[in-house]
């Protein structure tokens, strides 16, 4: 090549080596990343704005959003959660057993389903279980997110990356895969897994979750109202002073002056007529109160009572569909909009104690939060919230759920025997569920990531990019010379290793499109067949397991097991070595290099 010719594709590597970094160091968000990687790529004229816009014509962007509403439909008929309860019915009189049908059931499930909503209903049940069996829910909550990921390497819908990894496939010319194709390996990979993680769950850490912070814990607990009237004997006294708010069973969480809450500056808060004080109680301090002429009897005008309702506190997960991302605990107006108190905000293994009004939230954020049970249900089904301290009551479809089932099923079945490619398939799959109710529209929309869509959409214009300026097949011619010797074991180990390095760095979706071209072009080369290189991708680029970071699941368990980010490491290295240990051995035999 000459030098000029050289312009384009070194460009195109360095947009792509910058968007790693990005990715890595967590700039901004992956898909503001990558469209800023793309943006470059429009401004350097090595891509034009209609083949940016060709990419959203892929059929596996309409394949994954499709699929989204399907798990949408799954999960709100409660389908999902009347398994879940199935498969953990037993779980106090045998537990072992419980433990492989818990995670059996999680794999199984996100084998058809995107397993952000699957792991998302299934960590309360975890948590239920681990009560139940008198352990720590550290100890299910991550093999629950790695028996989901392992349950999608089983099928080709079972994950968005197995999806993206086929559709760069079919582009570079090869056959599609058909949706059980990878199921022999999957299988096996999903079973052993399994067996390894009840073998290894000694190295699963005694954690406690945010929910042990609870100032609540041991007994049923009021929130109570009362207004100081004029002549009390309270007025001008500082509110933590005062020893009827101030006890050990008996607490003062706020006063409310007019509209104002003066809980944030409760320490300088002197007392006046007409502010209500708002108290945190068990029931018999409550009737104490009362008899001692503190919350006021007939003719006393110190404190009136003006309303007491059962208090609980609950511990709250960011999900994806969340709608408070983004914002902040003193925006939001908790007490205001809801009656409720925010107690702690749990990220990456820490409680942000001195800040956790004022941090944006973010996905795998998990909050500590009181209130009266009605208030914080309606807040949690409001904010497309998950609660993760017991299974979830909300109202469910349950009428719906065999339709929602056998549509689901349908799908599988009709993508299994060809009747219509996936993507046709899932879009009749979603309307249909939308049509007859199994979930409503506004709720579908919600369940979409349109985050992860967007992601997709800019890596795809990335790997156009790549295929452009014919930076595969430098790649490709670069590499060569090293394992034209070897045996081709070695390459397929090189290319697997690879994609689950970076897999563990950025995130799997950006990976498979940057690796699948590469793996394609170095097979060709190498005179072997592309197909088990394609298959090693799509294993690899699932199988994330040693930072909570690299897949959504384990940062969605992150914070609600209480973890650290070094628990991930121990049990994580072991899954990623028996996972690649099954693959070498599994994907020749069922994909030969020749």
């Amino acid at each position: 090549m000459t030098d000029a010719a050289l312009l384009a594709p070194a460009a195109t590597a360095l947009v792509i080596m910058a968007l790693f970094v990005g990715f890595s160091l967590e700039w901004r968000a992956p898909e503001v990343v990558a469209g800023l990687g793309v943006t470059a790529l429009l401004v350097l004229g090595i891509v034009d704005v209609g083949e940016v816009l060709g990419v959203l014509s892929s059929p596996a962007l309409a394949t994954i959003a499709a699929m989204f509403v399907l798990s949408a439909a799954l999960v709100r008929t409660g389908a999902v959660e009347r398994l879940a309860r199935f498969a953990t019915g037993h779980a106090r009189a045998r537990p072992a057993l419980t433990f492989f049908t818990f995670l059996g059931a999680a794999a199984a499930m996100s084998a058809v389903m995107n397993n952000t909503p699957l792991v998302m209903l299934m960590i309360p049940v975890a948590i239920q279980i681990a009560r139940e069996t008198s352990q720590s829910p550290s100890k299910l909550l991550i093999p629950l997110s790695y028996a989901a990921i392992l349950g999608g390497t089983c099928t080709l819908i079972g994950t968005s990356t197995n999806l993206l990894v086929d559709t760069v496939a079919r582009d570079a010319g090869l056959a599609p895969f058909s949706i059980f194709e990878i199921a022999p390996v999957g299988l096996v990979v999903a079973s052993v897994g399994i067996v390894v993680m009840f073998a290894a769950r000694g190295l699963l850490p005694e954690r406690q979750g945010i929910a042990a912070l609870s100032p609540a814990s041991g007994g049923r607990k009021f929130i109570v109202q009362a207004v100081i009237e004029q002549g009390s004997q309270h007025i001008g006294a500082h509110a933590r002073e005062v020893p009827a708010f101030n006890q050990p069973d008996r607490r003062i969480i706020d006063v409310l002056r007019g509209d104002a809450s003066l809980r944030r500056e409760l320490d300088d808060v002197v007392l006046r007529a007409g502010d209500i004080v708002v108290l945190r109680s068990p029931v018999a301090e409550i009737l104490s109160m009362k008899e001692e002429g503190q919350l006021g009897a007939p003719g006393d005008r110190r404190l009136q009572q003006t309303g007491a309702r059962s208090s609980t506190v609950i511990e709250i997960l960011i999900g994806p569909g969340a709608r408070v991302l983004g914002r902040t605990l003193r925006h939001l107006r908790l007490r205001r909009r809801y009656g409720i108190y925010p107690i702690a905000l749990h990220r990456g293994g820490l409680n942000m104690a001195d800040r956790f009004e004022t941090t944006p939230l973010e996905v795998g954020d998990t909050l500590l939060i009181e209130g009266a049970p009605e208030d914080l249900s309606r807040f949690a089904e409001e904010n497309n919230l998950v609660n993760v301290s017991e299974p979830a009551e909300r109202g469910y479809r349950r009428d719906k759920a065999p339709l929602a089932i056998a549509i689901t099923l349908s799908v599988v079945v009709g993508a299994a025997f060809n009747v219509l490619p996936i993507a046709g398939l899932a879009l009749i799959g979603a309307v249909l569920v939308l049509a007859t109710r199994c979930v409503e529209a506004d709720e579908a929309v919600q369940m979409v990531n349109w985050r992860v869509l967007a992601l997709i959409g800019a890596m795809l214009a990335v790997g156009m990019a790549m295929e452009k300026t014919e930076l595969v097949a430098i790649i490709v011619g670069a590499v060569e010379p090293f394992l034209m010797d070897l045996a081709p074991i070695v390459a397929l180990a090189a290319v697997y290793i690879l994609t689950t390095v970076l897999t563990e760095l950025v995130t799997n979706n950006a990976v498979a499109v940057i690796v699948t071209p590469v793996a394609i072009g170095l097979a060709t080369a190498l005179g072997l067949d592309p197909r088990p290189f394609v298959v090693a991708v799509m294993i690899a680029a699932s199988a994330s397991f040693i930072t909570p970071i690299g897949y959504q699941t384990n940062t969605l368990v992150y914070n609600a097991g209480g973890y650290r980010f070094t628990d991930f490491l121990r049990l994580g290295l072991i899954m990623d070595v028996t996972t690649f240990a099954i693959a070498m051995v599994m994907i020749p035999l069922v994909w030969p290099f020749q």
